[in-house]
């Protein structure tokens, strides 16, 4: 039986629950394996590379959160041997340039444009993002959890492992970093200022980051929500070590932890006048903030998703309500939905990742019900999730084929599923279409 016919045989669980909206198993299904079915190609045994979709690279991020809703399923040696294989991928990609944002599957010379400096011929660029490097430890710490294989734990793993922790450390003083990025003759948020070291921070304790999860630049180079990822990663960086019997490298681990945690409670949340205390965005450490949240995970929506905190967290629920607000300047209403977007796609236009997010971080039924419809009102007939859209009009949106819209999807319902309110949800839903 192939990977692809385990899982969906798998998922048939769900099709009783999800009666009540017409067409709606046969949309989840597609959304839920087409990561395996499409981008996810095993390259040798041992070796998992995932395309992100229309893009025939694989971002460090991207390739993570398209395959976490199959780890439920690593019980079985086959989708638990494709996700190890994507573990060892990883940790080839951040020892080739740990500044990379994404790969090559092959030393093939490919970039998304002309560069300085140039990367390596397995790079397709070198957008230096946090995020880059918490999820590879996400995605490992999320397998060892499900099957208790500690296989994975090689000397690669090992120093890539290191290699992260170094480069977190040189980046809380970015000064002493040689990272630049400069891309000629493009929008400000595709480069970075500052003759490409981006604009000046003060060193206070957290890490700093060229660009956010959406790949475009940081505005002030110290991104809270990623700062808060790496805070919940770096326990697990430090577990691995110590199974690994590198006691010192867990130190250096628990060390990042203790300092980035520092420099976030001293400038990571400010007053604002309608919602009180809450996280902002980026900061320099200077006094001054970015004050937005953006659809990309991580965001500050998604930080009980990423384990930050609970969904009832003061602090977070604070913040939600300014990030679900028009305060923030990529929360956009229109006709069928209401949502994050984010400057990287067009004016106006909500993301779906920001409504899965939504939905799963939250335990209100009438909002997640609310969310549900508008999700199933606009991939635009597809049966497949997009990246963003035109509320008014759904017909347009960006990005046909993106993989990892499409597994949120999924695992959104499925989380749903196993908190067993799916079927509570979709009679709801049923009852607004």
């Amino acid at each position: 039986m192939s990977v692809i016919e385990t899982i969906g045989n798998r998922l048939e669980v769900l099709r009783p629950e999800m009666n009540a909206v017409d067409g709606l198993y046969d949309m989840f299904k597609r959304c839920f394996v087409n990561t395996v079915e499409t981008t996810l190609q095993p390259v040798k045994p041992g070796d998992t590379f995932v395309i992100t979709g229309d893009i025939e690279a694989m971002w460090l991020r991207d390739s993570t959160a398209q395959v976490l809703h199959y780890i439920r399923f690593c019980d079985d040696p086959e989708v638990a041997a494709l996700v190890e294989g994507l573990i060892a991928r990883q940790a080839e990609c951040i020892l080739i340039d740990p500044y990379a944002n994404s790969f090559n599957k092959t030393d093939n010379g490919r970039h998304w444009t002309k560069d300085e400096p140039q990367p390596c011929g397995h790079v397709w660029e070198e957008k230096y993002e946090i995020d880059s490097l918490c999820y590879p430890i996400l995605l490992a710490w999320r397998f060892y959890q499900a099957t208790g294989k500690k296989s994975f734990l090689t000397e690669d793993f090992h120093k890539a492992l290191a290699t992260i922790i170094r480069v977190f450390t040189t980046e809380q003083d970015h000064t002493n970093s040689d990272y630049y990025f400069i891309r000629p003759d493009v929008p400000p948020l595709d480069t970075l200022s500052h003759g490409g070291k981006g604009a000046p921070v003060a060193k206070n304790g957290m890490t700093w980051s060229g660009f956010r999860p959406s790949d475009d630049a940081c505005t002030l180079g110290y991104l809270i929500p990623s700062n808060l990822f790496a805070v919940q990663v770096l326990p697990h960086a430090a577990f691995f070590a110590r199974e690994m019997g590198d006691e010192a490298l867990a130190l250096e681990a628990e060390r990042l932890i203790r300092e980035i945690s520092e420099g976030l409670a001293g400038c990571a949340t400010v007053q604002d006048p309608d919602f009180g205390e809450i996280y902002a965005y980026e900061t320099d450490g200077l006094g001054n903030y970015v004050m937005m949240d953006d659809a990309n995970v991580p965001s500050l929506l998604s930080l009980p998703y990423l384990g930050v905190c609970g969904k009832q967290d003061p602090l977070y629920l604070r913040t939600r309500s300014f990030v679900l607000s028009k305060k923030n300047p990529f929360y956009y209403e229109g006709s069928y939905a209401k949502g994050v977007g984010s400057p990287h796609t067009p004016d106006g236009y909500i993301w779906h990742i920001a409504l899965c997010m939504q939905i799963m971080t939250t335990d209100n039924e009438e909002e997640q019900a609310g969310l549900v419809k508008m999700i199933l009102t606009t991939h635009a007939g597809t049966g497949f999730i997009h990246e963003s859209f035109q509320p008014d009009d759904p017909t347009q949106f960006t990005r046909e084929w993106f993989a990892w819209a499409n597994s949120l999807f999924g695992e959104m319902l499925y989380r749903l599923h196993e908190e067993g309110k799916l079927e509570k949800i979709l009679a709801r839903v049923a009852e607004m279409v």
